[in-house]
């Protein structure tokens, strides 16, 4: 009598624990995933701050950034190249994208603002914009008008100031705008226009002259999912944090004005 009554009870112990078990409901498993950002060159030093801040707060979300002029950027999109986020400093970049019908439309919006600037060595005699005409002057560059943005304003701002004709015997035309500092830096020219956000990365580098506000088009960097990404959650989970207080002191510190 006494080996049923355990028997019993050992039954009914099993019979509690499995209902136990079972109630527990098991934790979905959340997939790691990689998200492909092609960006504008003048983001470099911003997007490694925000790669850095984005990756403690989403620990399954890994971004890559393909760092490089954003014309270029679109040739690669257009061609098919693995992306899942774009973020241009034009607007003509996007707006052929998304003529492509290669953007998916309701997540495009303008993210930043900024500033053309003129700048020389840190030794650098010039003061103004129409020195890049004298004989001190040897070589100048700007970014590729036809690829990068950066080099387009530029084009636009010495165009409006009627000295592109005049100087084009002295340009020296980069792949991106960084490539345009590097060269005022090194020494390799005697001045070079950049943005201001650039500008402000070099410590080998002086500001001459910022370029009058209507000699170009505002400078707007517009941002958009890729219709070809594979994670349109996590995309859009990335646009909403660039707009957050957090990614916005990051873009503010390196010289960005958020366009709200």
């Amino acid at each position: 009598m006494k080996k049923i009554f355990v028997l019993i009870a050992l039954m009914l112990f099993v019979v509690a624990f499995a209902a136990g078990c079972g109630g527990e409901k098991e934790q979905p498993k959340t997939e790691p995933v990689n998200l492909t950002i092609s960006a504008a060159a003048s983001l470099t030093d911003a997007t490694a701050e925000l790669k850095t801040l984005y990756e403690k707060q989403h620990s399954n979300v890994t971004l890559t950034f393909n760092l490089a002029a954003s014309g270029t950027l679109q040739k690669q999109i257009e061609e098919g190249a693995p992306s899942d986020f774009f973020i241009s400093a034009g607007k003509s970049q996007m707006d052929t994208l998304q003529q492509k019908g290669l953007l998916i439309d309701s997540t495009r919006k303008d993210l930043l603002g900024n500033e053309l600037v003129l700048i020389g060595g840190g030794d650098s005699k010039l003061t103004a914009f129409n020195d890049l005409a004298g004989t001190s002057v040897v070589k100048i560059s700007i970014g590729t008008p036809e690829t990068v943005p950066a080099g387009k304003y530029a084009k636009d701002v010495l165009t409006k100031l009627n000295l592109w004709d005049q100087l084009q015997s002295k340009m020296v035309l980069a792949k991106d705008v960084r490539q345009v500092l590097t060269y005022v830096e090194t020494g390799n020219v005697d001045a070079g226009l950049v943005y201001r956000t650039d500008a402000a990365t070099s410590n080998n580098v002086k500001i001459v002259a910022a370029a009058p506000a209507d000699s170009s088009a505002p400078i707007v960097y517009p941002m958009a999912v890729l219709k070809s990404t594979k994670h349109q959650q996590e995309a859009e989970g990335f646009a909403t944090f660039l707009t957050s207080d957090d990614a916005v002191k990051v873009f503010e510190k390196y010289g960005f004005k958020v366009l709200k």
